[in-house]
């Protein structure tokens, strides 16, 4: 049938196959087919409706190609060919026709196949008619019903968007919320940008995709010439809505964006509290321009993404008041004690300020023995810290008054029921006599300690106790038993807060059960099973705050003498600093670390070098000798800076940036700890 010139056309599948006709404004005329002699004939009004001249026509099908495109010939061929083959009477279908002028029509044809006796067909015929009218209608139907349902699409999304912003808590949530796979790109964006007012300034805080910014944009003024820049003064949104308005409007922009393709872009003031916290860029590569539906969706988008910035905003701000309030009633540094390794931890769960009154403290005492504290005041809230860095003052003063472990538990429990609160704590505290082993243990309310031997077994001690501090004290009974254990040498003692041990729905005993596995399952180094055990609290998450104190008595004879060594190293002392590397490389070489004292002493000197210039503060040099799992040399700097040191790629022109990288090719393992208020940079060397 391809040689007889006829043609098809399949319409998208939201237009109807057979639309009524529209008469009163289409032309229609007939034809008759003769399949057997090869001749189509028509009448005047098909000439109309194809465009053409009788005498511009020889009644064969193959002159129509003048007006039919071949594809549409070929489409409509099909058509007539499958009507044909499947025995039907009838076919209908859409194809378009080049008129006279150029231009393109929409045409509809509708046929009736005669066949003979034996059901070979013989004529076809049909009508023709003029269907641009009809068509532009339904078209106007289709798009109207695409725009409705793209709006009920946009709806939703910025529903599905506004829920998950209400459970961010942090700026960072935010963006990832915005850049998520469900967010923003669901409203067709290609890309976005949003920055945040800092100081007169806009600071680009999210791109996406990467590379979706322009360079010298991720600080800008908010006087300059840039799209989120005039949202923020005017505070109204702004939506272009073409490339050449884009190009017209802000020059200085639009080159650096042509690569992206961008078509039109909706830029969004973020509102909060009557005041401009930042603003959103949508840039889009596939439209142009916006309905008012389209404009309202995305104004309200815009105002729920600033509501939630203000609220992450001041989340963060409370929290890192509420932290820094904390970190300053722990702790600065534990103290070194000669007989003893120590490891402590403190793991915040806190929410806004909504922090614990956890902590945990070392106290070195005459005779070669040391205090060690666990508490946890009742609540999560700056009044508790604060609770708490009172008590851990008091606990200390009475301890070092030489008072006994009972005494201490009791006096604190009065000071606190004297205090203007209604809160109270729990409490453990253990005082070791290092030298003989023996452990004094009082505990008020808190959770028993647990022991790991040397064996890496972990067993519950458990200890009679009194009443919480404060309760006791008002109900009268401030005596509090005391209980006796031997820390043999290469035991652990361990305390906790009941954060590391109770997870909802379970029981105490199951903790503490699941606890001494835990320990007994760990590293032997206490700080590498502080660090373990403070890992999976993280992994587990939880509502409450982690303290975590591990004490191991050391084994005789089994360390070099003069196996822990200190030096203070003051900024803009030189003669300090000389002090420090010559200390360093004596007790080394005293070691017998001869092959090894050049790595030593430079990994040490880089340390503290970095210490010194990124701090503010002094540095204090500890250099241990360490014989479990190995001989080895530990370098520890510690200073009073909470940010965490990080590598860099120092690149072949600078000359820092070096510092860890040096360290880590020559150490054979270095990490940071957590230190009150500070932290520490260790490494170690094997020996042979």
């Amino acid at each position: 049938m391809a040689d007889r010139g006829a043609s098809a056309l399949s319409l998208p599948e939201d237009w109807p196959a057979h639309p009524a006709p529209v008469l009163a404004l289409n032309r229609m005329g007939s034809f008759d087919w003769d399949l057997d002699a090869g001749l189509f004939h028509m009448d005047a009004q098909a000439f109309e409706v194809f465009d053409l001249r009788p005498e511009e026509y020889d009644e064969r099908p193959e002159t129509l190609a003048v007006r039919v495109p071949p594809p549409e010939a070929a489409r409509l061929d099909a058509v007539v060919a499958r009507a044909i083959k499947d025995g039907s009477e009838n076919y209908g279908t859409y194809f378009r026709i080049r008129c006279r002028d150029g231009s393109m029509r929409w045409t509809h044809t509708q046929g009736y196949i005669r066949r003979d006796e034996t059901g070979r067909p013989r004529r076809v015929v049909g009508i023709v008619r003029d269907a641009t009218q009809e068509l532009a209608d339904s078209a106007a139907r289709s798009l109207r019903a695409a725009q409705d349902e793209a709006f009920r699409q946009q709806t939703s999304v910025v529903q599905v968007i506004s829920a998950a912003l209400a459970h961010a808590r942090s700026v960072q949530d935010v963006i990832d919320v915005l850049k998520d796979t469900h967010g923003v790109r669901h409203l067709g964006a290609a890309s976005l940008v949003m920055g945040l007012v800092e100081a007169g300034r806009i600071r680009l805080v999210a791109e996406g995709p990467a590379g979706a910014s322009v360079p010298g944009t991720r600080i800008t003024r908010i006087d300059e010439p840039y799209p989120m820049s005039e949202v923020v003064r005017t505070l109204s949104p702004r939506f272009i809505e073409s490339p050449e308005e884009f190009a017209a409007d802000y020059p200085i922009l639009w080159p650096h964006l042509t690569d992206l393709r961008i078509t039109s872009a909706a830029y969004l003031p973020l509102i909060a509290q009557a005041r401009p916290i930042g603003a959103m860029g949508l840039l889009y590569d596939d439209r142009r321009g916006f309905s008012a539906e389209e404009r309202a969706v995305l104004v309200a988008l815009g105002s729920s993404i600033a509501q939630s910035l203000m609220r992450a905003m001041l989340y963060e701000q409370e929290k890192d008041l509420a932290q820094g309030l904390q970190q300053a009633m722990l702790p600065r540094s534990i103290p070194s004690v000669r007989g003893a390794d120590i490891a402590v931890r403190y793991r915040s769960a806190a929410l806004g300020r909504d922090i614990g009154g956890d902590w945990y403290d070392l106290i070195p005492l005459p005779g070669g023995r040391v205090g060690a504290v666990i508490g946890d005041v009742q609540g999560h809230d700056t009044h508790a810290a604060a609770v708490m860095g009172q008590l851990r003052i008091v606990l200390r003063a009475y301890a070092a008054e030489g008072h006994t472990p009972a005494t201490v538990m009791a006096r604190a429990s009065a000071f606190l029921h004297e205090l203007d609160t209604d809160r109270f704590a729990t409490c453990l505290y253990a005082e070791a006599d290092l030298s003989t082993g023996v452990v004094q243990v009082v505990r008020a309310g808190h959770i028993d300690p647990l022991v790991r031997h040397s064996d890496g077994s972990c067993a519950r001690i458990t200890v009679e106790g009194g009443l919480p501090l404060g309760l006791s004290a008002e109900f009268g009974r401030l005596e509090y038993p005391v209980a006796t254990l031997e820390l043999d040498p290469g035991h652990t003692l361990l305390l906790c807060t009941d954060g590391l041990v109770e997870q909802p729905g379970t029981d105490l005993d199951d903790g503490m059960r699941r606890l001494a596995a835990l320990v007994a399952d760990g590293p032997d180094e206490v700080r590498d099973l502080a660090d373990r055990l403070i890992q999976l609290s993280e992994e587990q998450g939880g509502d409450d705050d982690v303290a975590l104190l591990l004490l191991r008595r050391c084994v005789p004879g089994t360390a070099p003498a003069g196996g822990r060594l200190r030096r203070h190293v003051a900024p803009g002392d030189p003669e300090a600093l000389v002090q420090a590397r010559h200390m360093i490389r004596a007790a080394v070489r005293a070691w017998g670390a001869h092959e090894r004292a050049y790595e030593i002493e430079l990994a040490a000197d880089e340390l503290i070098t970095n210490a010194l210039m990124h701090t503010e503060g002094s540095a204090i040099v500890t250099l241990r000798a360490l014989s479990g799992g190995g001989r080895r040399v530990r370098i520890e700097v510690e200073d009073s800076s909470s940010a965490l040191p990080r590598r860099r790629d120092a690149g072949e022109s600078r000359v820092s940036g070096r510092g860890l990288l040096l360290v880590d090719r020559l150490a054979d393992s270095w990490g940071v700890e957590a230190r009150g208020g500070g932290k520490a940079v260790w490494c170690e060397f094997r020996l042979p």
